[in-house]
């Protein structure tokens, strides 16, 4: 075994030599030490050690190059704080500020003697008094903060020792594990780039050089403390976007409105069927479809939550969010899934759309609001959109995800007993999808609910004003109860579409 693990030691020289590119004879006693006895074996690197970061900034090991770069720019400014900063600059501010509290107190004395106002002559030299206290112990402060460069310098030089020897104990195992990927994939960084020193050492100096200056002297350089910028540009940007709204306000009026007419209808005719309809009705079909869907568990959870929202008064709210969320993710499955479908046929396509689905989903929920507002107004419609755009990006990735996993080979099993391209998605990818399809659908659902209470602010009803109202009041109560409403909402829901697990 022993002769065997040196033969491959041996075959390993040549690339251990390609690898590191120069001092070929060190590494290859470091590498043949840690191939002898896998894992983590102490050796010091001094090269490592005394470059830095910038040794491994030219070995490629970019990430342990930021890494080491934060630790011993933080030893750096510890350095340079001791050496140039001015540590005492708080305390004497302060103590400037109380000298002049105190001189205006002592021209306010003065005023108050050739008035003759005894009384107040007083009070305000025991408020003299106690003003030169503080300054007496500002200024100390400051004497004693400016004493303490010595200390900081001596951190900072340990905190640095401390640094390079850890730098210089751990090269070798990084560079030997880079080793073991370079030998599968040629791509990965390796040798002395001359080109990725000068880089490191270019980052190192100016991050080290501008972080020591910013902390030890903040009034150097203005630039370093706030970005240069001019607020007209904002302004600016601000009001041409402004422009393109209005001008896509009048010019798609007609489209927006029949967004609008669109939308409101659907959600009257859904709020007919939940709000309208007898509540005994409405609770007996909610019942039965936890029953069929998820088993009597969840019924029960479902009937004690449909109690809770009806004896606390919250029944018809409960119910306008659940048309309001039913409209939003109705409109989502069904334009969701057939365009996941055909992004997940054409990868270009969803090479474009990604970007935008990554988009949506980063934006803050109260940023659609915006676009909304300015397009449709507000109100439920309103409402209804914004929730919709929120709730979209899961079932469309969920669907592309779920056809991306239907395996190649069941594919061409089924074009090989000939099946069409229509049968093929049907009944061979959907069916294999499904799972995958009916969790983005779920996400959809919760993420449309989540939106409820945001909607609230442009005047979508619900549950959503109750909590909205509890925040402006401060009625934690309340705000508790309708809180727990939507919680119960969101747990039917989840628990239908997700049906037995």
């Amino acid at each position: 075994m022993a002769e065997t693990r040196d033969s491959d030691i041996t075959r390993l020289e040549p690339l251990i030599e390609e690898f590191v590119g120069r001092n070929a004879s060190y590494y290859r006693r470091a590498f043949d030490a840690m191939l002898r006895a896998p894992g983590y074996q102490f050796s010091l690197n001094w090269a490592a050690g005394l470059l830095g970061p910038i040794w491994f900034g030219a070995r490629g090991l970019w990430s342990w190059f930021l890494g080491m770069l934060v630790l011993e720019t933080a030893a750096f400014i510890q350095i340079g704080m001791g050496v140039f900063g001015d540590l005492g600059a708080a305390e004497r501010a302060r103590a400037a500020s109380i000298q002049a509290t105190l001189d205006l107190r002592y021209q306010q004395i003065e005023a108050a003697e050739n008035a003759g106002n005894t009384s107040t002559v007083e009070s305000l030299r025991r408020a003299a008094e106690s003003l030169e206290g503080a300054l007496v112990d500002a200024q100390a402060a400051a004497t004693a903060a400016d004493a303490t460069g010595l200390w900081f310098v001596a951190f900072g030089l340990v905190a640095l020792a401390v640094i390079k020897f850890g730098e210089a104990a751990l090269a070798n195992w990084t560079l030997e594990h880079q080793f073991s990927r370079w030998r599968s994939d040629r791509t990965v960084a390796h040798g002395w780039s001359m080109k990725r020193m000068a880089i490191a050492a270019a980052l190192f100096a100016g991050t080290v050089a501008l972080s020591t200056i910013q902390f030890a002297q903040p009034s150097a350089f203005a630039v370093l403390g706030s970005f240069p910028t001019n607020r007209d540009w904002r302004l600016a940007v601000g009001d041409w976007l402004q422009n393109g709204f209005d001008w896509l306000r009048t010019a798609g009026r007609g489209v927006f409105d029949s967004i609008t007419t669109g939308m409101r209808s659907l959600l009257d005719a859904i709020e007919v069927v939940l709000v309208d309809t007898p509540w005994p009705v409405v609770a007996f079909v909610i019942l039965m479809l936890a029953y069929l869907s998820a088993g009597p568990r969840v019924a029960i959870f479902t009937g004690a939550a449909l109690a809770y929202l009806g004896l606390l008064d919250f029944w018809e709210k409960a119910m306008t969010t659940v048309a309001l969320l039913g409209a939003a993710a109705l409109i989502s499955i069904s334009l969701g899934i057939p365009f996941g479908i055909f992004c997940a046929r054409r990868p270009r396509a969803f090479a474009v759309v990604r970007p935008i689905l990554d988009f949506m989903q980063s934006m803050p929920s109260f940023v659609y609001l915006i676009p909304v507002v300015a397009f449709i107004g507000s109100g439920k419609p309103a409402g209804v959109v914004a929730t919709m755009i929120f709730g979209s990006p899961p079932v469309i990735r969920f669907t592309v995800l779920g056809l991306q996993q239907v395996p190649e080979t069941v594919r061409e099993a089924a074009l090989a007993f000939g099946a069409s391209p229509r049968y093929l998605l049907w009944r061979v990818e959907l069916p294999l999808a499904a799972k995958t399809i009916m969790a983005g659908v779920n996400q959809t659902i919760l993420l449309s609910l989540a939106m409820v209470v945001v909607a609230s602010l442009i005047g979508a009803q619900g549950l959503g004003e109750d909590v909205l109202e509890a925040l402006q009041f401060a009625a934690a109560g309340q705000g508790l109860l309708a809180g727990l409403a939507i919680l119960f909402c969101a747990l039917i829901l989840d628990r239908i579409v997700a049906g037995k697990r």
